[in-house]
């Protein structure tokens, strides 16, 4: 038979059926209250359905694995491998080739493919989540982040102490979000909300890392996507037997995760102890996801769509759906997954390239598509999802309290600019300020404060106009957990600048401001056209953001590696957010921007007021809802676009900064635009500055410092918030 999936906090989050026993809670399953069974009528297993399920898929892998074995840069074809099997001549060759490069990648592969499959099956089980993977649970961050710090500090480690390092840092990452999403109960938006939060963060520390320890790190950025290419099977060896024991352990605990699946009531009336097993079956999860990022990095969304593919399966399969046959079966379909990536990458890359494009970029960019395909199927329960706007939850402040906040927060950002001016590897005094800005200054200080000035002002534009675009999209979303980067606008206007920088080498700022724009639009309309089914859907347009916005990183990883492998540490600079080396005219878009749609915010400052609160408030005041929308979205859209012109990618500014002013003076836009202006300003200046203090005479991004401190502030709403859904 079949159930579905569903939780008291998001009651039509449905995004599959899976299979399962005959009596079936309709609700309540995932928060363990049960409001009453319901009897479907049984389907017999069928043992020919799943006999043949296994063999076509061991099939399809089997052949992908011929396939692979024939491709590689050195000229050993089908034909050799023919030889070899029949005992023909230039056999030697084809050995030598064979055991230096394509049994090991290939041996990694299917190493990877069961590790990821089995580890993606069982954390979605847990979680009574389609969207749990190891990718959206931040593991894949955690242990990667774990491998890093080890090769910054030139920490020489045996295999297995690194892979024990990967594991203690995935299972914290993990921990972490389930406790932030009340392990799936909350919905999958709030669980990949909080799963992008961690991972955000753990990047961003990551990316500190590799900056800072260029030399220590050489190779780590594109193995961070995730690449199976191996020197040899030592690695494979050593990770075979954790392996064996990983899947072993879980299925000892299918027959557990199969009643598990009843609801947390049902499941300890059958004698399960239900905290345990989700435990251990955690541990067991995050054990593989570890060692499958320690032999080849993190590679991207196996654990998602391997499970969910062998789930679609499983419904039109009676008894595929038992843990016992569903575990090996994801495991299976994950060698399918890593090796049918693999493949189709050589055959688009051939020669040196497919070694050096890590393998994950595809896993990555597919994942992506599936879930926006799962955000896709997502119900709602009319034409967007209306739960009531964030702004009722703010209390209304005095003229007098808004006006001494916004007094405040000018004085605060006046204060970080001079800061930013007087603070860095070479202090400098207010009276030098003075003589420069009369022009009476050193030529040594003139120089040093010539390059600081246009650094502190792109900050402060840039933070302005980031917050400015984030209250616009928390208010249309009606999601204070939303932010553009979360909508693939900041990764598609990275993708269109960085495409410009590496293409067009000393390219101006205005064609690179075009492509940015260009690219925010181009992702910016593919997600909202997504998302439009009858009506725009909050968490459907968060989930498909997010999709979009791992495919397009995927995307810009490959230009990276493929273009200009040997500068990848300006590209991280720049996608990290830096102000290094700006000048006054790369700052005239985002200055233009703010000057022309600040006030266009302004004149519509009663729409958003209306928008936050529900669908049917605008309709009935005679707003047009969808074109009033649009409209603002990409207001949101052109201001994110100028500011990754300005300073790069910035995380977390368009989120803390409008739900901090919110807080301060309430829901009233006429209020929250200004006071969010002035607190982005405060929080990129101050990051900026803090980032060229702290190791001067290195500089960390300012990017780096909004995300580490914005990371904490979005996880204290996530856990301020819990129970109420996303």
């Amino acid at each position: 038979m079949t159930r579905r999936e569903r939780t008291t906090a998001e009651p039509d989050t449905l995004l599959l059926e899976d299979p399962a026993p005959a009596v079936v809670p309709t609700g309540g399953a995932a928060a363990g209250t049960p409001e009453g069974p319901t009897t479907s009528p049984p389907r017999r297993p069928s043992r020919l359905g799943i006999v043949g399920a296994f063999v076509v898929a061991v099939v399809v892998a089997a052949v992908l694995a011929a396939v692979h074995l024939t491709q590689g840069t050195a000229d050993v074809g089908a034909l050799d491998l023919l030889r070899l099997v029949t005992g023909g001549e230039g056999v030697d060759q084809t050995v030598a080739v064979l055991v230096a490069s394509r049994v090991p990648r290939l041996l990694a592969g299917l190493l990877l493919g069961v590790a990821l499959g089995v580890a993606g099956a069982v954390l979605q089980s847990v979680a009574r989540n389609p969207l749990a993977s190891p990718d959206t649970l931040a593991v894949n961050a955690g242990a990667y982040l774990s491998v890093v710090v080890v090769a910054a500090f030139g920490v020489s480690v045996p295999f297995y102490l690194q892979g024990g390092i990967a594991f203690a840092g995935g299972l914290v990452a993990a921990g972490l979000v389930l406790v932030l999403a009340r392990g799936g109960a909350d919905g999958p938006t709030r669980l990949v909300l909080a799963g992008s939060a961690i991972m955000l963060a753990l990047h961003s520390l990551t990316t500190v890392l590799l900056v800072l320890f260029e030399q220590e790190t050489i190779g780590l950025f594109a193995w961070g996507s995730g690449s199976i290419v191996q020197s040899g099977t030592r690695t494979v060896t050593l990770a075979t037997p954790v392996v064996v024991v990983g899947v072993l352990a879980a299925l000892v605990l299918a027959r557990r995760l199969d009643l598990l699946g009843l609801g947390d009531d049902a499941a300890t009336v059958l004698g399960v102890d239900v905290r345990r097993t989700r435990v251990v079956a955690v541990l067991v999860a995050v054990l593989l996801a570890a060692i499958a990022v320690t032999v080849a990095g993190p590679v991207g969304f196996v654990g998602l769509a391997a499970p969910v593919v062998a789930r679609l399966v499983a419904r039109r399969v009676p008894g595929l759906g038992r843990h016992v046959l569903l575990l090996p079966f994801a495991a299976v379909t994950g060698v399918v997954v890593v090796l049918g990536a693999d493949v189709l990458l050589r055959l688009l890359l051939p020669g040196t390239l497919s070694i050096a494009v890590p393998t994950g970029i595809v896993t990555t960019v597919l994942g992506a598509t599936l879930l926006v395909w799962l955000a896709r199927r997502l119900r709602d329960s009319g034409p967007a999802s209306s739960r009531g706007g964030h702004g009722a939850l703010s209390r209304p402040r005095s003229r007098r309290a808004v006006l001494v906040v916004v007094v405040v927060l000018s004085a605060a950002v006046a204060a970080a600019a001079v800061a930013g001016l007087l603070l860095g590897d070479r202090v400098v005094l207010l009276g030098d300020v003075a003589n420069w800005w009369t022009g009476a200054a050193g030529r040594h200080l003139t120089f040093v404060l010539d390059q600081r000035f246009p650094r502190v002002l792109a900050a402060l534009l840039a933070g302005a106009a980031l917050a400015l675009a984030g209250t616009i999209v928390q208010a249309v979303c009606r999601n204070p957990l939303a932010e553009p980067s979360l909508l693939g606008v900041t990764s598609g206007a990275g993708l269109g600048a960085v495409t410009m920088i590496l293409l067009v080498p000393g390219v101006g700022i205005w064609p690179m401001s075009a492509a940015a724009v260009v690219g925010a639009f181009a992702v910016f309309g593919l997600v909202y056209g997504l998302s439009y089914r009858g009506g725009l859907s909050s968490d459907r347009l968060v989930l498909i953001g997010i999709g979009a916005q791992a495919g397009v990183m995927a995307l810009i990883t490959l230009l990276v590696v493929v273009v200009a492998p040997w500068d990848v540490n300006l590209a991280l600079t720049w996608l990290s957010g830096s102000t290094y080396g700006r000048t006054l005219e790369q700052l005239v878009p985002v200055a233009a921007a703010l000057v022309v749609l600040t006030p266009l915010t302004a004149v519509l400052r009663r729409d958003l007021d209306v928008l936050a609160l529900d669908d049917d408030t605008p309709r009935v005041l005679g707003i047009a809802l969808d074109r009033t929308r649009l409209l603002l979205l990409g207001v949101a859209a052109l201001l994110t676009a100028a500011a990754v012109c300005a300073i790069g990618a910035l995380a977390f500014v368009g989120l803390v900064a409008p739900h901090a002013a919110r807080a301060l003076v309430g829901a009233r836009h006429a209020r929250v635009v200004p006071v969010a202006m002035l607190l982005g300003a405060l929080l990129v200046s101050v990051a900026d500055t803090l980032g060229r203090v702290v190791i001067a005479p290195g500089q960390i991004p300012a990017g780096l410092g909004t995300a580490l401190l914005g990371a904490p502030y979005f996880v204290y709403l996530l856990w301020r918030s819990r129970g109420r859904g996303a």
